[in-house]
């Protein structure tokens, strides 16, 4: 057996430490947005904002990180360039442009998926945890990547979670709007999956990075132009929005919203480098979706330490369990097969 380096072992198992940032971004992002919906800072007197209040002050922020991050790491230097006056501009490619445009309907679609009353945390994260597992293998089929058996017999576990809460009908009240939310963020995923199968998840680094950045590019500065054009409506939405980008800024409580744009950019950074792995999405998805379901449970029990706050449901606790299991099984037999590779 070939005796391997430190830093070929970090190379084997990324992914997985990918996985855990994805995991710490993501219990600050997820009970923060809460928090915030539900009022329960002292500065908040207890006035829970709307999703679409909170959102242009997170999509800013997300924003500025993500420029501070990709300049930090010196990676825009895997994106395409092209010169402009002498100068050479990063710029995405058509298929990291449709990526970024459907990416930036999942950033925002995630936020305000958590500020919904009566749709708790764990229940959010089975519907769209949940929903995502069950696309992987579907994207897998339809461009031509090997889907091993196991991948197919992790879904019955999915969807025995989602039906457990489904007919569980004391718990499952779902807003009109939250199910047309959830249903964009499994619509965008759904196409992103295909795009970023077809031009990316390479066994090299340059590839996959350049795909990161471009994406990044894109998602985030169109987020901030959707919220800007909406703030232009009439009606609910368009009043939230114009209040989301004119009464925060000298509040107490700015701290709360910059540090959530921060956490999503730190979920979007981690979890897209989960995504991207060379594996196929019936392997990759897994290892994301049981990082945020974790981090989900346990901002669950952190939220349920604020007054007049409560434990998650029996139901949703069991459901998360269930897609916990399912993910392990799909999990751990490609680690396996990875470790006999590497002992030969």
């Amino acid at each position: 057996m070939e005796k391997r380096t430190f830093k070929q072992f970090l190379a084997d198992y990324s992914i997985w430490g990918f996985a855990f940032g994805y995991f710490a971004a993501y219990i600050p992002y997820s009970l923060m947005t809460k928090i915030m919906s539900k009022g329960l800072l002292p500065s908040l007197d207890g006035k829970g904002m709307d999703g679409f209040s909170i959102l242009p002050v997170t999509a800013l922020a997300t924003l500025i990180t993500m420029i501070i991050v990709i300049s930090i790491l010196g990676w825009w230097k895997y994106a395409s360039h092209s010169k402009v006056f002498g100068i050479s501009v990063p710029h995405p490619t058509k298929w990291t442009v449709l990526s970024g445009l459907f990416t930036s309907l999942i950033i925002g679609t995630t936020t305000l998926a958590y500020t919904f009353e009566g749709l708790s945390i764990v229940m959010a994260m089975l519907l769209m945890r949940g929903g995502v597992l069950i696309i992987g293998p579907i994207v897998d089929a339809i461009t031509k990547r090997k889907v091993r058996w196991f991948s197919w017999a992790g879904l019955v576990g999915a969807f025995l979670a989602l039906l457990i809460n489904i007919f569980d009908a004391n718990n499952f009240n779902i807003p009109l709007m939250a199910g047309l939310v959830i249903l964009i963020y499994l619509l965008s995923y759904f196409m992103r999956f295909q795009f970023m199968s077809r031009n990316a998840k390479s066994d090299s680094k340059d590839v996959n990075l350049r795909y990161f950045v471009e994406e990044t590019m894109v998602s985030t500065p169109t987020l901030v132009i959707i919220l800007a054009i909406f703030a232009l409506f009439k009606g609910d939405v368009g009043a939230e929005v114009r209040m989301g980008w004119t009464i925060h800024w000298n509040q107490p409580y700015l701290w709360a919203l910059v540090l959530i744009g921060v956490m999503s950019q730190g979920t979007g950074f981690f979890g897209t480098l989960v995504f991207l792995d060379k594996n196929e999405n019936t392997y990759c998805i897994p290892v994301n979706r049981s990082s945020s379901i974790l981090a989900g449970v346990i901002a669950s029990f952190f939220l349920a330490l604020f007054p007049g706050q409560h434990l998650p449901a029996t139901s949703q606790l069991i459901g998360a369990g269930i897609i916990i299991v399912s993910i392990l099984f799909l999990s751990i037999p490609p680690l396996l097969e990875k470790k006999k590779q590497l002992e030969k």
